[in-house]
């Protein structure tokens, strides 16, 4: 490692902002935009300026920053580092390439005891001079920033009149080093080496490796995007995985202009090559941040609710979990599959909103250990995020364990729990004002709803979800239409903040069969029934102008 002399032309400059920015609110994952919105001048360094003036601990303090290697991601790092300088941090801990995982910085932040970290991603929205970028803060713990830190830099953002840089040329990333601006020490690392430290740590590494060694092929898909670095060496090296079984592994500003969204859609070669044919057992993707995974069997999808159960009910048998699991969580959204698995396991299970960020104080409180959502997000207690490899090692760990196929993992399973038949429907890109005026609709409709008939049943209940803290009592409303049936199954439509374009409109659709039941049925077919009764309730068709969804999940 090399230590470069301090800075002698170190200088801070004070630039004055013909107007503050009124559109930087953070959704639930930061700040995306549009790559050309934030190429707009002073746009990236006044919302970077709202982060200093109201994250605590700023001054002296240890900062991680790094992103997912999209268009932007370099300069990014530039701008946050000499505007680091600027505000007085003590130290600064960036990686080679600017390339970090989430789950990594989440890692490393905890790790540093760092005041926080900033994180360069758009997660699996499309990346390019024609794509998305984003800036999300996670806090001293290691997870999302809650919404009192959000909140308070939309309103400083919404002040602002100038921001504090330093002056100087870019600092290299190209190999680990240490650099001083100022009284800012500069500290770049290898982004991989401590994340892999600490799988090794949750999981039998040998164990994993007897497995992928022997007549068990494997194919994963970095979708071009961070996971790549730590895959590559994760399953190729460290695990003894053949050469090639890392896909798309080379990180990619445009993530070769690909969506690195894991599901059936944006990653069909992978799909492909599972549900169609026999030359692997086991498949899994990654996100372009690294937090979300998908995980295939030869000809079996697993749907990440069942996913979140199937964790859940096999816990013991993985290292890192071998005494058994404090509680679980899921988002609202999430089938209740993992419900039926905690309250066999007489552990708790809580319903949260859509967000990582609301299973933090369950997390810090130790009321948990597992959490997971729908879309294709699982993690636990060892970082404050979810994690995409952390779940392949999970399932690949339990495979190992019990000797079986992923097809015979499910089927079990289901023989043992039943099974919640679900499926999300993804409407993209839809107008705004015909987004909102479908969903206030059907709003304004909920309290006449409770006791009519839909599909095969009755509504018991319809309602906006709102959450109550377990640990701090703080309450979160307007979460998402319900609708509850009397059989157990259940509808939700939500509108997404994780797009850029339009709104996306998902419609989620649950129904259980208990054991004993028909469990063998294609899922679009068991909730048909469902699929046309909400239709007819809120008109998705005709007010979107789509025939089909653009995702099925």
């Amino acid at each position: 490692m090399t230590l470069s002399s301090p800075s002698t032309e170190f200088s801070v400059q004070q630039i004055k902002l013909p107007e503050a920015f009124q559109d930087q609110k953070p959704g639930t994952s930061g700040l995306r935009k549009s790559t050309q919105q934030f190429e707009q001048p002073h746009y990236l360094e006044s919302f970077i300026e709202a982060i200093f003036r109201t994250l605590p601990g700023v001054q002296g303090g240890t900062l991680v920053v790094g992103g997912d290697g999209r268009y932007g991601n370099r300069r990014a790092i530039d701008v946050i580092t000499r505007m680091a300088a600027a505000h007085g941090l003590g130290r600064i801990v960036l990686t080679t390439g600017g390339i970090l995982s989430t789950p990594a910085a989440s890692n490393l932040i905890r790790q540093r005891q760092a005041i926080g970290g900033i994180i360069l991603s758009a997660s699996h929205n499309p990346g390019g001079p024609k794509g998305d970028f984003g800036v999300k803060v996670n806090g001293a713990n290691g997870g999302p920033a809650p919404e009192s830190l959000t909140d308070a830099i939309y309103a400083c953002s919404q002040q602002l009149d100038g921001y504090r840089i330093a002056s100087g040329t870019s600092l290299p990333l190209d190999a680990p080093a240490e650099h001083q601006i100022g009284a800012l020490h500069v500290e770049v690392i290898d982004g991989v080496d401590d994340y892999l430290q600490l799988m090794q740590q949750l999981f039998d590494f040998d164990l994993i490796s007897d497995l992928l060694k022997g007549s068990w092929p494997m194919a994963f898909d970095a979708m071009h995007a961070v996971t790549g670095p730590y895959a590559s060496k994760l399953f190729e090296q460290l695990l003894g995985a053949p050469s090639g079984t890392v896909r798309n592994g080379r990180c990619l500003e445009d993530f070769g202009g690909g969506h690195p969204d894991p599901n059936l859609t944006y990653a069909k070669d992978l799909a492909t090559l599972l549900l169609d044919g026999d030359d692997y057992r086991f498949g899994a993707a990654c996100d372009g941040d690294g937090d979300r995974n998908m995980i295939l069997g030869q000809r079996c999808f697993v749907n990440p609710s069942d996913s979140l159960a199937v964790l859940t009910a096999n816990a013991t048998l993985v290292k890192g979990y071998a005494s058994g699991l404090a509680g679980v969580a899921r988002s609202m959204p999430t089938s209740a599959a993992v419900d039926v698995v905690a309250k066999q396991l007489g552990i708790n299970c809580f319903e949260t909103p859509t967000g990582w960020k609301f299973f933090g104080n369950l997390l810090d409180a130790g009321r948990i250990t597992l959490c997971g959502e729908e879309s294709f997000g699982t993690g636990s207690d060892h970082i404050r995020e979810k994690d995409g490899l952390w779940a392949v090692l999970f399932w690949l760990s339990i495979l190992a364990k019990r000797q079986c196929s992923v097809a015979e993992v499910m089927q079990q399973h289901w023989s043992t729990y039943g099974r919640h038949y679900y499926s999300r429907h993804d409407y993209e890109g839809v107008e705004t004002d015909r987004a909102h005026g479908l969903y206030n609709g059907l709003r304004d409709l909920l309290g006449e709803l409770t006791g009519t008939n839909f599909a095969d049943s009755r509504i018991a209940n319809a309602d906006d979800f709102a959450y109550s803290d377990p640990v701090d009592g703080s309450l979160t409303q307007k979460q998402g239409l319900r609708l509850l049936l009397e059989d157990g199954s259940r509808i939700i439509l939500r509108l997404s903040g994780t797009g850029t374009k339009g709104a996306t409109l998902r419609l989620y659709l649950e129904r259980y069969v208990a054991t004993g039941g028909n469990l063998d049925q294609n899922p679009q077919q068991a909730l048909a029934g469902m699929i046309a009764a909400a239709d007819a309730l809120a008109g998705i068709r005709s007010t979107t102008g789509m025939d089909v969804p653009t995702v099925i999940t």
